[in-house]
């Protein structure tokens, strides 16, 4: 009985073996088949490269050294005046000045208009190391680089770039004015109204939570010129800060980034000559679209250095604090706190820094400017959190500058698209592809 039983089992085993030596040979012969008609030169006339790619975190030379230098500067010339500036809620105009000086206020604006001619990747490295000194100091340049000059480089006339570019690249702050009392997120709700005159245009409203104005010589001003087209009646309008009807008013007490400052723009009576138009009439709201979406990069920027500077000033600090005989920082529950946060923000950094790297090599990148400044903020809200509960009593006092971190950080989950419009624009573009 066992010699029989055993005899069957040796047969199937033969007949298995035997089925899938035919499959393979059916599978190869389709495969040759399929290759046959492919065109030779489509598959061995080639030169496949073997080099792979640099890792998106991989920085070249240059990079590098433009990383190295922005660190330097921050915590040489910035970091003695965080505090101050804080306190004070007052933007230090030798820092501004030598914004400009060391040429982060241009970075990609064209040499020929006495910018630095560098890549918008560029921007956002330094956006990055200013906000791991401070965020405040940070976000001017963000806005100047990413909002401001961004508009001025792709929808301005030659006229126009020869007339603005070089006093943005060397001394003149800007300020973006789009949102409203009453158009936040619904930015094209807009009551600022713009009626033409001629060869003018009368422009009246009032402009709220606007960055940059307290120091700002240059406004870019969205209002509507045709309310009954809606969003397609908005347009841009530039305009310098002695213009008449023109009124920087009521500084906000914020939260955070207090050195920054964010006011209301009145416009009464405010006449512009056609020529001040920026872009197209009607296409406002294209340069705000298009704009923000960079932008969101920048403020991500801004959120990842946030992060990164509270956990670089956490970390000595609780390698050296002891506890029951041992720093704090060899328990195993502040191991996964620390440890954890590090691949947070090393998360945030390579979905930022893709995102950088698509739009400087012209790739759609929406979506992904989108998570990465959903995600950094979120990063940063909490690595802040977290490493004030890691210093424990120090971590609530002023004394390390971590609670300004904390501080700091909620702005990124509101300004330029609020979380909530982040993930919106995520998912409408995932409808899209699977559509």
């Amino acid at each position: 009985y066992h010699y029989i039983n055993n005899r069957v089992r040796v047969g199937l085993l033969i007949l298995r073996c035997f089925l899938l030596a035919k499959k393979m040979a059916l599978l190869m012969g389709m495969a040759r088949s399929v290759l046959g008609r492919v065109p030779r030169a489509a598959v061995v006339g080639r030169t496949y490269s073997t080099t792979p790619a640099p890792a998106v975190t991989m920085l070249s030379e240059s990079e590098t050294m433009l990383k190295d230098t922005v660190r330097a500067f921050a915590e040489k010339s910035i970091g003695p005046l965080v505090a101050s500036m804080d306190e004070t809620q007052t933007l230090d105009r030798g820092i501004l000045q030598e914004c400009f000086d060391q040429g982060l206020m241009g970075m990609e604006i064209p040499a020929e208009y006495e910018g630095g001619n560098m890549k918008f990747f560029d921007a956002i490295l330094t956006i990055e190391e200013l906000a791991r000194v401070d965020p405040s100091v940070s976000v001017v340049v963000d806005v100047q680089n990413t909002l401001i000059n961004n508009a001025f480089i792709r929808y301005t006339t030659e006229e126009q770039r020869q007339r603005y570019l070089p006093r943005l690249a060397t001394n003149t702050l800007g300020s973006f004015c789009l949102s409203e009392w009453g158009s936040g997120s619904d930015a094209f709700a807009m009551k600022t109204r713009a009626v033409q005159d001629g060869d003018h245009f009368v422009i009246n409203g009032t402009k709220a939570w606007i960055t940059n104005s307290g120091e700002a010589e240059l406004f870019l001003v969205f209002a509507n010129a045709d309310p009954e087209k809606g969003y397609k009646g908005i347009t841009a309008f530039v305009m310098d800060r002695d213009t008449p009807g023109l009124e920087v008013g009521k500084k906000e007490d914020k939260l955070g980034i207090r050195a920054s400052s964010t006011c209301e723009v009145n416009l009464t009576d405010v006449r512009v000559h056609k020529d001040q138009l920026i872009g197209e009439y009607g296409k406002g709201y294209q340069i705000a679209i298009g704009t923000l979406n960079e932008g969101r990069i920048g403020i991500a920027a801004q959120m990842l250095g946030l992060a990164q500077g509270a956990f670089d000033k956490t970390m000595p600090y609780i390698n050296q604090r002891q506890q029951f005989g041992s720093p704090i920082a060899d328990f195993q529950a502040m191991r996964h706190q620390y440890a954890r946060l590090a691949v947070e923000i090393h998360a945030a950094r390579c979905v930022i820094y893709n995102a950088a790297r698509l739009k400087d090599a012209g790739q759609p990148f929406v979506s992904e400017a989108a998570m990465a400044k959903l995600y950094a903020s979120e990063v940063a809200e909490k690595t802040a959190s977290l490493c004030v509960n890691m210093l424990g009593g120090v971590g609530f006092t002023r004394e390390l500058g971590v609670e300004k971190y904390f501080r700091d950080c909620k702005i990124g989950q509101i300004y330029e698209g609020t979380s909530n419009v982040q993930l919106d624009t995520i998912a409408k573009n995932i409808q899209k592809e699977y559509k």
